[in-house]
């Protein structure tokens, strides 16, 4: 008899889709951080040895890739706290045995899903945060280094890049509160 992926992925309990969601949103966020601050980091440094007073000023940079692995871990908990709703129901043999049981089931599927959604969801937008305002950082310490008047200019241009890390907790807050009211959980 032939195992089929339908068969495979209805055998995976929904809750793992739920702690996979959560993994991507708290290590995809904490990988943005890193990445943007391994990007403006050595730039700083380089740019202090013409101009020593970028060191300070530029350590805007890092603390906005900062920002990003926390507003990882925040959504992090939020979906931890979405994610203690499972209640371990096993997946029915028969789907037309037991209806209430097979509604039951299909909302922990549906909430393991939407769980997943959301981590991946930030996890994503944050890694492409961090890099960006890693990058602008980058720029940022460079350009001050040999022009101080360009500092505050693309200061503006770094926190844009950093509104990307900020908007994404609301987004997959979004989905969670819309599937906590219609389902009545």
């Amino acid at each position: 008899m032939a195992v089929t992926w339908s068969a495979v992925f209805s055998q995976i309990p929904p809750h793992f889709w739920g702690h996979l969601g959560i993994f991507f949103s708290l290590g995809l966020s904490v990988l943005g951080a890193a990445w943007g601050i391994l990007l403006c980091g050595p730039s700083i440094m380089g740019g202090s040895v013409k101009s020593p007073r970028v060191t300070v000023k530029n350590l805007v940079s890092v603390i906005f890739c900062e920002a990003v692995g926390i507003y990882g871990l925040i959504v992090a908990v939020l979906l931890i706290t979405a994610s203690t709703h499972f209640t371990g129901i096993e997946c029915p043999k028969d789907f037309d045995a037991d209806p209430q049981k097979t509604a039951q089931y299909v909302l922990e599927v549906h909430r393991g899903y939407l769980i997943l959604a959301a981590g991946l969801i930030v996890g994503l937008s944050n890694l492409a945060c961090g890099v960006s305002v890693g990058a602008v950082g980058s720029a940022c310490a460079l350009a001050d280094a040999q022009k101080p008047q360009l500092f505050v200019k693309i200061l503006m241009v770094e926190i844009f890049a950093g509104v990307l890390g900020t908007s994404q907790p609301i987004a997959c807050h979004a989905p969670q509160a819309s599937s906590a009211s219609s389902s009545g959980l």
